[in-house]
C-alpha cells in the first residue's frame, strides 16, 4: 500500500508500488501537506502550529463541500430535512383523517343509537313528535359531543333541530339510501357550516322505514384536535432535526478525520492503481497484454495455477498451464464459469477484456475453485429434489376422497423421479373402507413404470406373499426393507420362481418395500423397483422412501374412511327414500333423485295419498353431505309421514315440521353440543282432484313451477316462510286452480344454483327447458335434467314433476242432509241409486251401513250445515260434513250400553276411515275397496 497523510500501511513484502501515476498521487498528497502547514505558520506569526493546518484544512473541506465528509454532511442534512418535513406533514394528515373518521363513526354510533331508542318510534308516530323528541335530542347531543342530532320523518321534513327555527323545515343531505334501510354517512354543507353527517333509518318491527335519524360533526370541530396536536408535532420535529443533524455531524466529522480532508477526486488518483486488495481475495486474478503476456497474477492465481515466481512478463502459453486453459488465457475471448481441471482442482474461469471502455488491449481473468463447491453443489441439488418430491407428494397425493385413485397418485409420483416401476398393493377390506386384517389377501391397486411390458403382477391380481418375501416382512415387522441384489434375494425368488426369472431378465434389479402403516393400522405394501440405473437403492433412498410412504398413508387412510362412510351413508339413504310410489289416481308423476359427485346429501321427496283422493307432494332438502344430512333426511320424512296422517292443512304441517326441528336441535346441542340442522327446506303441496285446488306451502323452499297445458311456464307466488328450525314466523299458503293436463314440478335447489350460477340464472335455464320439454312427466325429467345438470354436480338434485288429472263429474254424487233422523232413508235410497249406476251394487249393504252411521252422527251430535258426498274413485269414498269441530272416537260398548258401536262397525267395514278439520267445521270419511 502507499502511505497516506497521518496513516501508515505497507503492502505485501514481495510487491513494489506499481507505475507513475501512483507516485504522482503520492507527491500530490504530500504538496497538499506542505501548502497546509504554511498557511497556518503564517498565522502564528512564523511559528507553525502542528495541529492548525489539519484544523483549518479540514473545517474549510468540511464548509466548502469540496471534501468526501463535507459532501456527506450536506447531503445527510438534505434528506434529514426532508424526512421530518414529510414526517410532520403525513403526521398532520393522519391526525386530521383520523379525526374525520372518528366524528363519521360517532355520528353514525350517536344516530343509530338515537333511532333505536326506546320511545324514538313511538314518538315518531305521535300527533306532536318534536315535543317529545327536541329536549331528547337536545340532551343526546350535548352528552355525545356531536354539533347536532336530527330526527325526521320519511319525507325528509324535521322534526328537531340544535337551532328550532329549522324545525320542520326539509333536511339538508341524502335520504334515499336511508329509506331503503341503509346507513348513509357523507360529507355536505348543511345549514351550520360544512360538516360530516350519518343519516340512519328507524324500522317498525315489520321491518318498514318509519323516519330517519341524522347526527353529525362540522368541519372546524373535526379538524380542531389535528390543529391543537400541530404545535407539539412541530417542537417534536425540530428536536428530532435537531438530534439528527448533531449526528449527522459527527459521523461527518469522524469521516472527514479518517480521510484526512481529501477530495473524492484526490482519493481517487491516490488509490488508482493500488493492487494490494489483488493478494487478499480468495479468487486469483490474472490480467493479461493483448499479445498474450501476464502483466499480473495475485497470490491466489499463483497458488491455483502453480505459477513460477518469474512468471510476470511471460507468455501465458510457456507457463506450463494445461492447453486448453493456456489457450483460453492467451485469446482474451469472454468467458463466463468456464470449468477447467488444473492438476487435482476444478476451476471456475471468468474473463473479460480490459479495452471495453477505452482501456489498454488485454484481457483480466478471474480464478475460483470449485471442486468441493461442485461436490457440495451434487448433494445440495439431491437433496433438493428429494425434498421437491416430498412437497409434491404432499400437494399431488390424496387429491381426491378415492382409495385407488389416491393410490395410484402415489404410484405415479413416484415414477421417473425416484424408482423406474411402483407398485402399490392394499388389503381387499382397505378398498371397500374396512378395517385391514392381516390374515386377508393383498390386491395390486395401482402400478406405474417407465415402460408397460414389465413382467410385474397387474392391477387387480389378488396376491398372498410369501413368509420370507421382502413384502411379506414389510407387513410383519411394519418397516421398510431395502433389497439392493434382487438376483441374490432368495427369499423374494421363493414367492413365484418362474416370475422373479423374468424380472430379473428384464432388467430389474433393485427393490424397496414399505408398509403403508397409518396409525396403528398397517394398509398395504408399497414395492418401489430399479432398472434403468446400475447403481442399487441405498440407506438415504431407503429412508426417502419411508417418508414418501407415510405422507401418502395418510391420504390414503382418509379415503378409506371416506368411503366407509360414503357408504353407510348411502345405504342409510337408500333406506330412507322412497322404494316406489304409491298408487293413486290424482297425478301422473315421474321423479329423479342424483346425488352428488362426492358424498351424500339430505334432498328428499315423497308423494302420500290423503283421504278424498287427495294427494300430497312433498320436497325436501337439508343442507349438507354425509350420515348426520342423511340421519336427519330420514327423520324429517318420517315425521311428514305422521303429520300428513292428520290431515293437516300445508300452513300447518309446516309448522309443526319447525317446532320438529327446532326440538331436535335443542335436544342434539343438551346433549353432544351437534350443530343445528341449519338450511332445512320443505315445500308440502295437496292436490284435490275433484275442485283440481292446490294448496301449497313452502319453508325456505325454492318455489314449484307451473307448466300449463298449453306450453306456458309461470313460477306461481307462494309465500316463502323461513327455514325450518328457526321459528318466529307464521307460515302461509297460496291456493292454485290448476287446469286438467297441468304439469307441477317439484324441486330442490342442486337443480337452480350452484357455484358458477346463482338462483335467478338457474330458474331462467329451467323455465326455457320446461318450455322445449315433452308433455309428459318422464319427457319433462329427462329434458330438464340435459339442461340444467352441470357435468359434475355439488349438491344432491330432487325433481318430481307431476301431470294433474280431474276426477269426472259422474263419479262425484253430493247431497244436502236437513238435521232429520228421517232423512237417513232418502240418503240411502239416493246412494243406491249411484252405486247402481256404478256398478258397485256389492258394496251397497256395506256402504248404505257406513253412511247411515255417519250421518246419524252428524245429525246426533253434529251442527248444521250437514252434507254427503260420494267419491268412485280407486276406492268407494263415503264423507260427511258438518260445521261442528268434534271429532267422534272408537270405543268399545259395554253389553249394557245402547250406543257407541256404530263407529266401531265402520272401522269394520270400511278400509281407511277418519277426520279432517275444514275452516268451516269437519269431515268424516270412510274408505271401501272396490270389489
Amino acid at each position: 500500500m502507499v502511505r497516506l497523510p497521518d496513516r501508515s500501511g505497507t503492502r505485501s513484502a514481495h510487491r513494489r508500488p506499481g507505475g507513475p501515476r501512483a507516485r504522482r498521487g503520492v507527491d500530490h498528497a504530500r504538496a497538499v501537506h506542505r501548502r497546509h502547514t504554511r498557511a497556518g505558520a503564517a498565522r502564528t506569526g512564523g511559528r507553525p502550529d502542528p495541529a492548525e493546518p489539519k484544523r483549518t484544512g479540514r473545517l474549510r473541506s468540511a464548509l466548502t463541500g469540496r471534501s468526501v465528509a463535507g459532501q456527506v454532511f450536506l447531503l445527510q442534512v438534505v434528506i434529514v430535512l426532508l424526512l421530518v418535513v414529510a414526517a410532520v406533514v403525513s403526521l398532520y394528515l393522519q391526525a386530521r383523517h383520523d379525526s374525520t373518521q372518528e366524528a363519521r363513526r360517532r355520528s353514525v354510533a350517536v344516530a343509530e343509537a338515537f333511532a333505536n331508542a326506546p320511545g324514538t318510534r313511538e314518538a315518531l308516530s305521535s300527533p306532536h313528535p318534536t315535543a317529545i323528541l327536541q329536549p331528547r335530542a337536545e340532551a343526546a347531543r350535548k352528552a355525545t359531543g356531536v354539533d347536532f342530532i336530527v330526527v325526521m320523518n320519511t319525507d325528509g321534513i324535521r322534526y328537531t333541530h340544535p337551532k328550532p327555527n329549522r324545525i320542520g323545515k326539509k333536511f339538508v343531505g341524502t335520504i334515499a339510501p336511508a329509506l331503503a334501510g341503509k346507513t348513509v354517512v357523507e360529507e355536505i354543507n348543511g345549514t351550520i357550516g360544512r360538516l360530516d353527517q350519518a343519516v340512519v333509518p328507524v324500522k317498525a318491527p315489520d321491518g318498514k322505514v318509519v323516519g330517519l335519524v341524522s347526527a353529525g360533526v362540522t368541519t372546524r370541530n373535526i379538524g380542531g384536535a389535528a390543529n391543537h396536536q400541530l404545535p407539539l408535532v412541530l417542537l417534536t420535529a425540530a428536536v428530532a432535526l435537531a438530534l439528527a443533524t448533531g449526528g449527522t455531524a459527527l459521523v461527518s466529522r469522524r469521516l472527514l478525520r479518517q480521510t484526512h480532508g481529501l477530495g473524492p477526486h484526490e482519493m481517487t488518483r491516490m488509490y488508482e492503481h493500488h493492487d494490494a486488495v489483488l493478494h487478499a481475495v480468495r479468487e486469483g486474478v490474472l490480467i493479461a497484454t493483448g499479445e498474450g503476456r501476464l502483466l499480473l497474477a495475485n497470490d491466489e492465481a499463483h497458488r491455483l495455477l502453480d505459477l513460477p515466481e518469474d512468471a510476470e512478463g511471460r507468455h501465458v502459453l510457456e507457463l506450463g498451464l494445461p492447453a486448453d486453459t493456456a489457450d483460453l488465457l492467451a485469446s482474451g475471448r469472454v468467458a463466463t464459469d468456464e470449468v477447467h481441471l488444473v492438476k487435482d482442482r476444478l476451476l471456475a474461469v471468468n474473463q473479460r477484456p480490459t479495452d471495453v471502455q477505452g482501456g489498454p488491449p488485454g484481457s483480466v481473468a478471474t480464478l475460483r475453485d470449485s471442486t468441493e463447491l461442485r461436490a457440495l453443489s451434487g448433494r445440495a441439488e439431491a437433496a433438493r429434489e428429494r425434498l421437491e418430491m416430498l412437497y409434491d407428494a404432499g400437494v399431488g397425493i390424496g387429491t381426491s376422497l378415492d382409495v385407488t385413485r389416491t393410490a395410484q397418485e402415489l404410484a405415479e409420483l413416484a415414477v421417473p423421479r425416484f424408482a423406474d416401476f411402483a407398485t402399490v398393493d392394499l388389503f381387499d377390506a382397505v378398498l371397500g373402507g374396512g378395517q385391514p386384517e392381516a390374515v386377508t389377501p393383498l390386491r395390486r391397486t395401482a402400478v406405474s413404470g417407465i415402460r408397460e411390458d414389465a413382467p410385474l403382477y397387474p392391477v387387480g391380481r389378488q396376491l398372498r406373499f410369501v413368509d420370507t418375501s421382502p413384502q411379506a416382512r414389510s407387513l410383519r415387522f411394519e418397516q421398510a426393507v431395502l433389497e439392493p441384489d434382487l438376483d441374490l434375494a432368495p427369499g423374494w425368488h421363493a414367492q413365484d420362481l418362474e416370475r422373479t426369472a423374468q424380472v430379473v431378465d428384464y432388467g430389474i434389479h433393485s427393490l424397496i418395500t414399505v408398509p403403508l402403516r397409518a396409525g396403528s393400522s398397517v394398509l398395504g405394501v408399497v414395492s418401489f423397483w430399479r432398472s434403468e440405473k446400475p447403481e442399487p437403492f441405498d440407506t438415504e433412498e431407503l429412508a426417502l422412501a419411508e417418508e414418501l410412504v407415510a405422507r401418502a398413508a395418510v391420504s390414503i387412510d382418509n379415503a378409506r374412511r371416506y368411503t366407509r362412510e360414503h357408504s353407510m351413508a348411502v345405504t342409510l339413504q337408500r333406506s330412507l327414500l322412497p322404494r316406489r310410489l304409491p298408487e293413486q289416481s290424482a297425478l301422473d308423476i315421474a321423479y329423479r333423485y342424483l346425488p352428488a359427485q362426492a358424498g351424500v346429501g339430505g334432498d328428499w321427496f315423497d308423494v302420500l295419498p290423503l283421504s278424498g283422493a287427495r294427494v300430497a307432494l312433498v320436497v325436501g332438502d337439508v343442507v349438507g353431505h354425509g350420515l348426520h344430512a342423511a340421519a336427519t333426511m330420514g327423520r324429517l320424512r318420517t315425521a311428514v309421514h305422521n303429520f300428513s296422517a292428520l290431515d293437516l292443512p300445508p300452513d300447518e304441517l309446516v309448522a309443526l315440521l319447525d317446532e320438529l326441528v327446532a326440538r331436535i336441535d335443542q335436544d342434539e346441542a343438551a346433549h353432544d353440543g351437534s350443530a343445528p340442522v341449519t338450511g332445512a327446506t320443505c315445500l308440502y303441496a295437496i292436490y284435490d282432484p275433484v275442485s283440481r285446488t292446490c294448496t301449497v306451502a313452502r319453508a325456505g323452499h325454492p318455489p314449484p313451477a307451473l307448466v300449463r297445458p298449453d306450453g306456458s311456464v309461470t313460477f306461481p307466488d307462494v309465500p316463502a316462510g323461513p327455514p325450518l328450525g328457526l321459528g318466529g314466523l307464521p307460515f302461509e299458503t297460496a291456493e292454485l286452480t290448476l287446469e286438467e293436463g297441468s304439469r307441477l314440478v317439484l324441486y330442490t335447489d342442486g337443480l337452480v344454483e350452484d357455484r358458477d350460477r346463482d338462483i335467478d340464472e338457474g330458474l331462467d335455464m329451467l323455465r326455457g327447458a320446461l318450455e322445449r320439454a315433452g308433455k309428459s312427466p318422464e319427457e319433462t325429467c329427462r329434458s330438464v335434467l340435459e339442461t340444467q345438470l352441470p357435468s359434475k354436480p355439488s349438491d344432491d338434485v330432487a325433481l318430481i314433476v307431476a301431470r294433474t288429472r280431474a276426477l269426472p263429474a259422474d263419479r262425484v254424487a253430493e247431497w244436502d242432509v236437513p238435521p232429520d233422523p228421517a232423512a237417513v232413508a232418502g240418503v240411502r235410497a239416493a246412494l243406491n241409486r249411484h252405486l247402481e249406476q256404478w256398478g258397485l251394487d256389492e258394496l251397497a249393504f256395506s256402504s248404505e251401513l257406513i253412511l247411515s252411521e255417519l250421518v246419524t252422527n252428524a245429525i246426533r251430535y253434529g251442527a248444521d250445515p250437514i252434507h254427503v258426498r260420494v267419491l268412485f274413485d280407486r276406492t268407494l269414498i263415503c264423507e260427511v260434513f258438518d260445521s261442528s269441530s268434534t271429532s267422534p272416537h272408537l270405543r268399545y260398548a259395554a253389553m249394557t250400553d245402547e250406543g257407541g258401536r256404530g263407529l266401531f262397525l265402520v272401522a269394520q267395514l270400511a278400509e281407511r276411515w277418519g277426520t279432517r278439520y275444514t275452516p268451516a267445521g269437519k269431515v268424516i270419511w270412510a274408505e271401501q275397496p272396490l270389489p
